[in-house]
């Protein structure tokens, strides 16, 4: 009997240790997030990533800069096949310019901004989201005026606002 109510006195224990940590996790997710574009986005990228639950909003910025980066790298590997299956020359050449600008996204803007977060210079971080942003505006844009239509706007789509959030993001830092 004593086990038992040594038991529920350890569960209750670690309920309530551990339940105000993960309700101000999600609160401070929340009240980010709610200063974003696309606050639902914002939410459901933070939330599914384990390191969510013990950030700051530095933490919060950094892991939303590694999504970025997975998305672009995802979206390049998509460009890169299209492009060896591709015969269409306007679409080889818009789907050229997208491995530069995704290459600039993933060499340059994205490592740019996570260093500068971790530096806590965070008006740096705001400048390389808002290009990465860019960059994939600019690809989506490649297709525009051309006979192609574009293959990956979702994928464009998802890079654009993960880094309009990025930018969001860093600007609470400043």
């Amino acid at each position: 009997m004593t086990k038992i109510i040594s038991l529920i006195i350890l569960q209750a224990l670690f309920c309530f240790t551990f339940f105000p940590l993960s309700h101000s996790a999600n609160s401070l997710i929340e009240s980010t997030c709610t200063k974003t574009p696309f606050p639902d986005l914002c939410i459901s990228t933070l939330k599914s990533d384990p390191r969510s639950s013990t950030a700051d909003v530095s933490g919060l910025a950094l892991i939303v800069a590694d999504s970025v980066n997975a998305e672009a790298m995802a979206t390049l590997n998509q460009i890169s096949t299209l492009l060896k299956s591709a015969t269409d020359p306007n679409m080889k050449k818009a789907l050229s310019g997208c491995v530069d600008s995704y290459n600039t996204i993933i060499k340059a803007d994205i490592p740019v901004a996570i260093d500068a977060i971790e530096k806590k210079n965070p008006k740096y971080a705001v400048d390389s989201a808002t290009d990465a942003g860019d960059e994939a505006q600019r690809c989506e844009g490649s297709f525009r005026g051309n006979s192609a239509n574009s293959p990956i706007s979702g994928s464009n789509k998802a890079v654009h606002d993960l880094s309009v959030i990025l930018r969001s993001i860093a600007s609470l830092l400043l």
